[in-house]
């Protein structure tokens, strides 16, 4: 077997599971309006169970019935029991076994819905007029009974183990940490009382389950970003009196969503793989207790040696299992290279789940996560041949669903690789992963047998050559130009042949766009140029960065000294300054050198378009070739469109 050690069984109290990967609790948005488990919840996690996962946690499972907030399920009630019994049984189908996590949100649960109890140790200021009260003594025994209560029906559910969920500033975590513990009472002040409740719920948990059920537990390796927070040391004390208590297991991850420290929680591309792992190895010598690694686990060779290693003795692979459901499947047979990797971009999951325009959340990899039971290969009676014009994401998605389905797509690409957009974002710092993905993909398409045509650049005569039945248009975007005086001066270039290495820059420069791109160009820049000042016509840069990579992305533009100037405005371009109308005043900046990074525009591809129209040739437009976007919308259609031809 490839993989031996991540993909060995493990037993841990009476449960055995087949391997060491566990499919961690994260949440969905796919709840019932009344906190119960979906269908589409139930989907979700056979495709992970089928694909060879271990262990699957149901997402973040509410105790308290007072606390229980909207689009989480709820374990509080046991009117919830049929439904989480059918979830387990149709885990256990798949091969894996199932685990409910038990949680209570704390103050986490106001920004879903504000019309749940709030329990937390000490008074939290809210806003001016609203300050929640810290948790009576009363409350606090309700809920250390819930979570017992909770354990119980979990048994009655069928379920195969129970984590506590102790981590990331919910209510068992504000208890522990002197950040957000202020009490005087048993409950405050020492770490030994901190720790309190936590061992009352542990314990509350333990009394209510069978012996041979193990008891995991979500933790912090530590706190980051908050004054008086946790330390290693106290948490490992912690876990000792945890033991004893009667965990078994220690899921070792990190962030608070109170700080910056969030970005450990999910952490984006940013962030390095395994990041979190010798933080795992260090609370398993100590405490001798089978612990999880967590953290950007998501490469089976990584997880392999992590186990290997002795680092830990499971790994979470989340995220890497939603951007491929049959990811472990995969790894064990050898077809490493057939694996979709998941790039960080956190645009579907983490910013997927935040927003409240997004239903629950996606992928950018995997358009069918969530849509697991509308989303089965359908072969084509009718098979067609597809002219797909552009090599990059888009259109590699597209004509791989083509393949698949049988029809005989034809891509033509006019550059002399694959990859497009995406192999040029991966050249920005820290982001190799997305031009490894991209490369990736083109060999993909390779390997099915996609017939695939470089530097062609897409003619009307090609289109005749070709002669398709239908046509494909993701032809991309072209980086928009500055249309102000000065804008053809030589020192001026632009944030894509930045990236692509065919332009170069000296002395003092100005980026004039403090978007997503122009803050990667400016970071690619740092150590290279002498000084960058970033210049953006909004009132503040990285709008179109989700949360948590704007927060690395600013913490490094922030340690590399890069200067960002807001609501400005450039209106012309001097040989050794640009001028900026910055709320009515007229200001100049001192450079040498000028990129442009103001956004991309779709490329002018009416010609094509009228062509087909004139022979009556089907065509589809797609990607950025609509207008510029999210690599998550553009292979989002690419497989809608795949999928109707």
């Amino acid at each position: 077997m490839v993989f031996e050690n991540v993909f060995s069984p493990i037993k841990i109290r009476g449960m055995e599971m087949r391997n060491r990967v566990i499919f961690p609790a994260m949440g969905t948005k796919m709840a019932g309006k009344g906190k119960e488990v979906t269908d589409q919840i139930i989907n979700y996690h056979v495709a992970r169970s089928k694909g060879g996962n271990g262990l699957n946690f149901t997402e973040v499972c509410s105790v308290y019935d007072k606390a229980a907030p909207k689009s989480f399920l709820s374990i509080s009630d046991d009117k919830y029991i049929p439904g989480l019994k059918k979830l387990v049984d149709a885990i256990h189908l798949g091969g894996a076994k199932a685990g409910v996590q038990l949680w209570l949100g704390g103050s986490a649960v106001l920004f879903g819905d504000p019309t749940s109890m709030v329990v937390v140790p000490s008074e939290f200021k809210v806003t001016d007029n609203y300050i929640v009260p810290g948790a009576s003594k009363e409350i606090i025994d309700e809920a250390v009974k819930a979570f017992g209560d909770a354990a119980k029906r979990a048994v009655e559910a069928g379920f195969d183990a129970i984590e506590f969920h102790a981590g990331h500033n919910y209510t068992p975590h504000s208890f522990l940490s002197k950040a957000f513990n202020k009490r005087t009472d048993e409950y405050g002040g020492s770490l030994e009382n901190r720790a309190r409740f936590l061992l009352e719920c542990i314990r509350s948990i333990r009394a209510n389950v069978p012996e041979d059920m193990p008891l995991f537990m979500r933790i912090d390796a530590h706190d980051d970003y908050v004054q008086d927070g946790l330390n290693i040391e106290d948490v490992i004390q912690f876990c000792k009196w945890a033991k004893e208590a009667g965990v078994d297991a220690l899921d070792v991850s990190r962030g608070n969503f109170s700080s910056a420290a969030i970005k450990y929680e999910v952490p984006p591309v940013d962030l390095p793989r395994g990041f979190n792992v010798e933080n795992a190895a260090r609370i398993k010598k100590e405490t001798g207790m089978l612990t999880v690694a967590v953290g950007r686990i998501n490469d089976p060779r990584q997880a392999d040696e992590i186990i290997k290693g002795g680092k830990a003795d499971m790994v979470v692979i989340g995220r890497a299992q939603l951007a491929d459901p049959e990811f472990c499947n995969k790894a064990i047979n050898g077809k490493v290279k057939d694996i979709v990797r998941c790039v960080g971009c956190n645009q579907g999951c983490y910013d997927g789940f935040s927003s409240p325009d997004v239903p629950f959340i996606t992928c950018l990899r995997n358009p069918a996560l969530g849509r697991e039971a509308e989303f089965t290969l359908e072969k084509t009676n009718n098979p067609k041949k597809v002219l797909v014009v552009g090599g990059g994401v888009a259109g590699l998605q597209a004509a791989m669903e083509l393949k698949d389905r049988g029809h005989n797509p034809i891509l033509c690409e006019a550059s002399n690789s694959l990859g497009g957009q995406f192999v040029l974002a991966g050249a920005a710092p820290r982001k190799e992963e997305m031009k490894e993905a991209a490369i990736s993909m083109g060999e993909m398409a390779e390997r099915k047998g996609v017939e695939i045509r470089l530097s062609t650049p897409v003619t009307i005569d090609i289109i005749k050559d070709i002669n398709p039945d239908e046509v494909i248009i993701a032809a991309g975007a072209e980086p928009m130009k500055l249309r102000v005086p000065g804008a053809d001066l030589p020192h001026i270039t632009n944030s894509h042949d930045i990236l692509a290495g065919t332009s170069m820059v000296t002395g003092q420069v100005v980026v004039i766009g403090g978007g997503l791109v122009g803050l990667e160009v400016a970071e690619y820049l740092s150590g290279k140029v002498n000084d960058i000042t970033v210049v953006e016509m909004l009132n503040e840069v990285a709008k179109d960065l989700g949360q948590l990579r704007k927060i690395c992305v600013m913490e490094s533009l922030y340690r590399e000294s890069v200067k960002t100037i807001t609501e400005a405005k450039c209106v012309e371009i001097k040989e050794k300054s640009i001028v900026i109308d910055r709320k009515g005043n007229i200001e100049e900046i001192p450079c040498d050198s000028v990129v442009v990074a103001i956004g991309a525009r779709s490329r002018d591809f009416s010609e094509l378009t009228n062509y087909c129209e004139e022979k009556n040739i089907a065509y589809h437009v797609i990607g950025d070739a609509v207008r510029a976007r999210r690599a998550l919308n553009s292979i989002e259609e690419a497989v809608n469109v795949a999928r109707q031809i």
